[in-house]
């Protein structure tokens, strides 16, 4: 089991190369308060003074450091490692045993660790600025030596209370987002640090822990300074789990002191103390704890971890694989045959265009309706209702049909209701339904309209690549609507037109409604017959009360609806002053005026202006119109009439309409469309011309193209890294 430790820092080594973190590799995560350690523990571990020290916060970037562990017979790198092409020659081989290999510096060999100190320190101004700034943004640092075991450390800046320098305000929240950045890695050991000579139960490092792995599964304490505890105290309990029991081990470590470091000690002479410290204070805790207890337990738990890693990796690493290689492909690769390429973009748009009117396309919306499922819900729902709304007598009041059929009879009072006055009308309410029906042309264009960047977006992510092809597919396309729009509207108002140009009032639907009427208005007339008195004459009851000649109306059939006469009167005469007003007999006018001399004068319907009243001479054209008063019965009875016959006829022209409206709009516009795109498309754009320009890449498509192809490399071969521990029963 012991290579697994190497397998990690492969898998680490190849997403390094492309600059992913896409994948949550098993490490050691270094966690403590500022000040408490944390970098000594490191130190020991490499054997090496390679981390900045001084006071206050010196780690201010996460350090990501690999140990890898060498052969002491190898003085040299590996192919992989030692070999590295620089003008025309290769370097010379490595002298020494340890060296040292940063990330960012590509293949540049540290073999002086005083120099790899100056590294960090330098990387760590350039991206936090020299005044104790904190980044996120990692440094990779892999260290090679036979003194040391393979490990992956992450030095995490220490968990600080009040802002220094330039630090912000919230640098805690900040510190401590960025530690459980790491720490929330599952497959992460979380090494927590705390000096001896503090309180265990106050704990910053174990608190953060516990956060993130309350059952403490993947939590190893670490206690630090046991020599730097007062006097007449001990770690005995600390050490053996009394305290705060943690479930991997608490292991004490003995570190250099400040004086030790500027004296220059050795980190192996320190080992050597820290060795003979507990010998003599914790001798029976000895051979568990220590640097190199430390040391090897890390060690053995990173491998069991990575075991139990490993199969998830797999799994993780090969869902990836499949993710990147279709986006691999939905970027295409570089074109080789540009007529056969803008050939086939240009045929599958348009296939993919009609597709969606269809209902036939690979991707289906099923958030909202598209394509021709919305163009059939503007047909029957929105149009439809639209149309069912529309008022047969909206807009249209009792009056205005009593001046419509006095109008059209001209100077002479009427015996019949014209017909005019009927086609006027029905004319006037007709035309009420052409907005709508153009409307239904405008919704079905902007569907259409959005179909185009449907396709773009789902049905051919190919265009994405080429941005002018796609500019000049829309373009296009567009135009094509723009132009057949008018003819469209045109088509429609000409439906309204038609039925505006004849009122067929031998339709069949009118017809029986005509006829329906006439039998309750013969109904009427019975039933006023009925209720005469049986006392009076047959002949006599045709007769007004006041024993005048019957009005011209009554001695018409009713049945023909089309004669039935005009109300000429006004309201509150009786049927004797109506026959003699509308016959023209000055009978009428004499008695009105001996009934004025005698009596009380009623009110004027028509009241005049004041100069009028006062003898002034009477200007006929200055006379009012009321705008509302009391029908009489008989300008009830045929306004009602007209009314019906509109509603009738209404009724059917909007029927016709609805039927009509949908069938010109496929017709001239969603079919011709189809029918016409692609031609339409390969004359404008297939052109020797317009090859290059339209098959240029977008600037970012290459280099996304490129980071997809070296993603999907790495992955790959770390598929085949996880494939050869499984061959070899390493897992």
């Amino acid at each position: 089991m012991e290579p697994l430790i190497p397998v990690i820092n492969k898998l680490q080594d190849v997403f390094n190369t492309v600059g992913a973190d896409i994948i949550q590799l098993p490490q050691i995560v270094v966690v403590g308060t500022q000040s408490s350690g944390k970098s000594s523990v490191l130190e020991s571990l490499v054997g090496r003074d390679i981390l900045p020290r001084g006071t206050g916060i010196v780690t201010r970037r996460p350090l990501i450091l690999q140990l890898v562990h060498i052969d002491p017979e190898d003085r040299r790198k590996t192919s992989e490692e030692n070999e590295s092409k620089k003008n025309g020659r290769l370097y010379r081989a490595i002298e020494g045993e340890e060296w040292g290999k940063f990330l960012h510096t590509k293949n540049k060999i540290y073999t002086d660790f005083e120099e790899i100190r100056s590294e960090i320190e330098a990387e760590t101004d350039r991206i936090s600025g020299n005044n104790k700034g904190v980044s996120d943004e990692s440094i990779h640092l892999k260290i090679f030596s036979p003194h040391v075991v393979n490990l992956t450390l992450v030095d995490l800046p220490g968990i600080t209370k009040l802002p220094v320098g330039d630090q912000p305000v919230d640098i805690e929240f900040q510190i401590k987002e960025l530690i459980i950045k790491y720490i929330s890695n599952p497959n992460s050991i979380i090494l927590a640090v705390t000096a001896a000579n503090t309180d265990l139960a106050t704990s910053e490092a174990l608190k953060v822990a516990r956060d993130v792995d309350p059952d403490g599964r993947r939590t190893l304490a670490v206690v630090t300074k046991l020599d730097l505890m007062d006097a007449g105290t001990d770690a005995m309990d600390i050490l053996m789990g009394r305290v705060i029991p943690v479930k991997l081990g608490i292991i004490g470590v003995v570190n250099r002191s400040q004086l030790d470091i500027n004296q220059r000690k050795c980190v192996a002479d320190a080992i050597r103390d820290e060795y003979a410290f507990l010998q003599k204070k914790y001798p029976s805790l000895t051979n568990r704890n220590g640097t190199k207890y430390l040391a090897r337990t890390l060690n053995r738990l990173l491998m069991h971890h990575i075991r139990d890693c490993l199969p998830e990796l797999k799994t993780r690493i090969n869902v990836l694989s499949a993710q990147y290689q279709s986006l691999l492909n939905s970027y295409g690769e570089p074109v080789d045959d540009k007529n056969s390429t803008l050939l086939q973009l240009i045929t599958k748009f348009a296939a993919e265009y009609c597709h969606t009117i269809e209902g036939t396309a690979k991707y289906i919306e099923t958030t909202e309706l598209c394509g021709g499922a919305r163009i059939c819900y503007i047909f029957h729902e929105t149009f439809g209702r639209t149309l069912e709304s529309v008022d047969p007598l909206g807009g249209l009041s009792t009056i205005d049909v009593l001046t419509a059929i006095r109008n059209a009879t001209g100077p002479r009072p009427a015996l019949f209701v014209p017909e005019v006055s009927f086609e006027l009308l029905v004319k006037r309410q007709v035309k009420r339904l052409e907005e709508p029906s153009l409307r239904c042309v405008e919704l079905v264009h902007e569907e259409m309209q959005r179909i185009i960047q449907h396709c773009s977006n789902y049905s051919t992510q190919e265009l994405l690549r080429f941005p002018k092809l796609h500019d000049a597919i829309v373009e296009v396309v567009t135009a094509l609507l723009r132009k057949r729009l008018p003819v469209t509207n045109e088509m429609v108002h000409n439906l309204v037109a038609i039925e505006l140009a004849y009122i067929n009032t031998k339709h069949p639907d009118f017809a029986d409604a005509c006829g329906l009427m006439n039998n309750n208005i013969e109904e009427q007339r019975r039933n006023r017959m009925r209720d005469l008195p049986s006392a009076v004459p047959r002949d006599k009851s045709l007769r007004g009360p006041d024993g005048q000649s019957p009005s011209p109306t009554e001695l018409f059939p009713e049945g023909q609806v089309t004669k039935v006469v005009a109300g000429g009167s006004q309201s509150g005469q009786n049927v004797s002053e109506q026959t003699d007003s509308g016959m023209g007999n000055w009978r009428g006018m004499l008695k009105k005026g001996e009934e004025f001399a005698a009596g009380d004068r009623p009110a004027a319907l028509y009241p005049l202006p004041a100069m009028q009243q006062k003898g002034y001479a009477v200007n006929l054209l200055d006379v009012p119109v009321p705008v509302s008063r009391k029908l009489s019965a008989r300008e009830q009875r045929d306004c009602e009439v007209i009314e019906r016959l509109i509603k009738s006829y209404f009724l059917i022209v909007r029927k016709n309409i609805q039927d009509s409206v949908p069938k010109a709009v496929m017709h001239f516009l969603v079919n011709h469309v189809k029918d016409s795109l692609q031609s339409e498309l390969v004359g404008q754009l297939y052109k020797a011309a317009l090859l290059d320009d339209l098959l240029t890449e977008s600037e970012d498509m290459a280099q996304r193209r490129n980071e997809a192809a070296d993603m999907l490399k790495a992955l790959q071969k770390a598929s085949q890294v996880i494939a050869e521990i499984r061959e070899t029963h390493m897992w």
